[in-house]
């Protein structure tokens, strides 16, 4: 599939998974939709699995953005205190659509904790209240990890909520990393788990002959021990004076935290003249990208100069990583967006395009870590391979059996796109848009999906109830609502006493009630501090449905 045919199919509301081999573009893809979603005024949830992946995207983990934290239960008192908690109610209120990258390597039975902290949110029983759902990522890629007490981690796809979300496949052939011809036949055998003499052959003609040397290389290894023994080893033989960058932090200690972890720019920053460095942002206007790499020229109080591999000098300035909450930020970071690059651990290489690495896998010890540091290079020839144990080009049995599944429907989904006639898939794209972004759209496109709301009103005008309208038209009661409250936007006022019926009068009494009270504190007619008042004693759908009679 292609990105544009993939992007047709998210802009289309269906929750999907958007997979693909490394160097596709993933999360490219993702940006396009989030900058499209953004441009609408939407509401979304950018999350990952790891703090590195989400700042690709200026998001936040799925722990951190969902509550979760580092949970791996959640009984009904501690989903009650997470109700309580009126910034996730001011989060999960508004928000049409979850980003979730980088889900190999999140745990099964996590993604089904943050499933049913949202249907406990949006007090609907359906795949993560209803919202769309976008995952992304590669099985081919580092597994899950269990901590000591933890249940067993499996992938995703052994989740509850996945065999629920009717998810549409995208698997992205077209390949933007590589152009090695050799090279990304090595990539392939190994992701197919066909390694042959031929394979290794390759690989084998890129050791070290005792005459190679490239001082550009980026290390990579397994450990974490030998990035920091590299670095330290490299910088201490440098001589000059010690720059060293302290990262600042502002905002709610917790995500301060959270920030600090997942950032791939150090809390301290040791620096001299010629040390090897590489970005670790993206700032298309600064001239870089992450994964740039360079060496340092100058390293002052006055500012921080780099040359790039292509020769290119850039001036580098304090960079910020922050989490938004309600358009605001609640957290951020401070730091020169630059680490120690003569060696990085293949974990944290994940989503890096290097032009050359020197990469050890002599002790790798999982299954998909060969195939991570080895597709982090653009070519055969920009590789210097180290090492190799008996592990290290191994994929995982089942994850290959799930992959020609993948495939397989992805092509099934693509004719589907395929299928559509353009204007078709205008429509449904445009409905999408404006159930969860009521602003948008304009002129034909516009009066199209407006003509649904008037379907919506000529059953209401005929006395329907709620339930019968949302049969009729096929569409969830929490749409037949948002139909409602957009027409009410309209004409100032709808003759609706006959879905009375649909609420309690003691119910109404006491939502009525609550939104009195929430006015006088300043803040009339909104769904949070009423649903924050009354807890759960009512749902959203209730409130919503009040206040249309307000």
């Amino acid at each position: 599939m292609k990105q544009t045919e993939a992007l047709d199919i998210l802009k289309m509301g269906h929750n999907a998974f958007i997979t693909g081999a490394a160097g596709s573009g993933k999360t490219h893809l993702l940006n396009q939709y989030i900058h499209y979603l953004k441009e609408h005024g939407v509401e979304i949830g950018i999350t990952a699995s790891t703090g590195i992946a989400a700042t690709h995207m200026g998001g936040m983990t799925i722990h951190a953005w969902s509550g979760l934290g580092i949970r791996d239960r959640l009984d009904e008192y501690e989903l009650d205190l997470l109700e309580s908690r009126r910034y996730l109610w001011q989060r999960m209120e508004h928000v049409k659509v979850l980003i979730i990258d980088e889900v190999s390597m999140l745990h099964h039975f996590r993604i089904d904790l943050v499933d049913r902290i949202l249907r406990a949110f949006k007090r609907r029983d359906e795949p993560f209240g209803g919202i769309q759902v976008v995952l992304c990522g590669d099985f081919f890629q580092l597994p899950p990890v269990s901590r000591h007490g933890e249940p067993k981690a499996e992938f995703i796809y052994k989740s509850k909520v996945w065999q629920e979300l009717d998810l549409r496949i995208c698997y992205l052939e077209e390949q933007h990393r590589q152009t090695d011809r050799a090279y990304l036949e090595v990539l392939n055998d190994i992701r197919e788990n066909s390694v042959s003499d031929r394979t290794l052959e390759h690989l084998h003609s890129r050791y070290p002959d005792g005459q190679t040397q490239v001082s550009s290389a980026t290390k990579l290894y397994s450990h974490n021990i030998d990035v920091d023994k590299e670095n330290d080893h490299e910088l201490a033989k440098l001589p000059g004076e010690l720059f060293v960058s302290q990262m600042s932090g502002r905002g709610k200690k917790a995500l301060v935290d959270t920030l600090m972890k997942g950032c791939l720019a150090p809390e301290t920053l040791r620096l001299k003249k010629n040390a090897r460095v590489m970005f670790v942002k993206n700032n298309f206007e600064g001239g870089y990208a992450n994964g740039t790499q360079g060496t340092v020229t100058v390293c002052d109080e006055d500012r921080i100069v780099v040359k790039t591999i292509d020769g290119r000098t850039l001036p580098v300035t304090p960079a910020t990583w922050m989490i938004a909450e309600e358009g605001e930020a609640s957290a951020e970071i401070t730091q020169f967006p630059l680490r120690l690059a003569w060696a990085i651990t293949v974990h944290k290489s994940q989503g890096m395009s290097l032009d050359c690495a020197e990469v050890d896998l002599s002790r790798a010890f999982e299954r998909g870590m060969g195939y991570v540091a080895l597709s982090r290079v653009r070519t055969l020839d920009g590789l210097i391979l180290k090492g190799l144990n008996n592990i290290a080009l191994e994929v995982r049995g089942e994850v290959l059996a799930f992959d020609k599944k993948f495939r397989a429907d992805s092509d099934l989904h693509t004719d589907e796109i395929l299928d559509l006639s353009e204007e078709d898939r205008l429509k449904f794209q445009e409905e999408f848009l404006y159930a969860i972004a009521p602003k948008a759209g304009t002129g034909k496109k516009k009066k199209e999906v407006i003509d649904t709301r008037r379907e919506t009103a000529r059953l209401l005008t005929a006395k329907k109830s709620l339930e019968e309208i949302a049969e009729a038209r096929g569409l969830k009661r929490e749409t037949i609502i948002a139909h409602l409250e957009e027409l009410k936007a309209q004409s100032g006022k709808l003759d609706i006493d006959h879905i009375r019926k649909d609420i309690s009068p003691a119910k109404m009494k006491k939502i009525i009630a609550a939104f009195a009270k929430t006015a006088k504190d300043g803040e009339e007619g909104k769904l949070a501090p009423v649903k924050a008042l009354l807890g759960n004693a009512v749902s959203y759908d209730e409130i919503r449905l009040v206040r249309l009679f307000l």
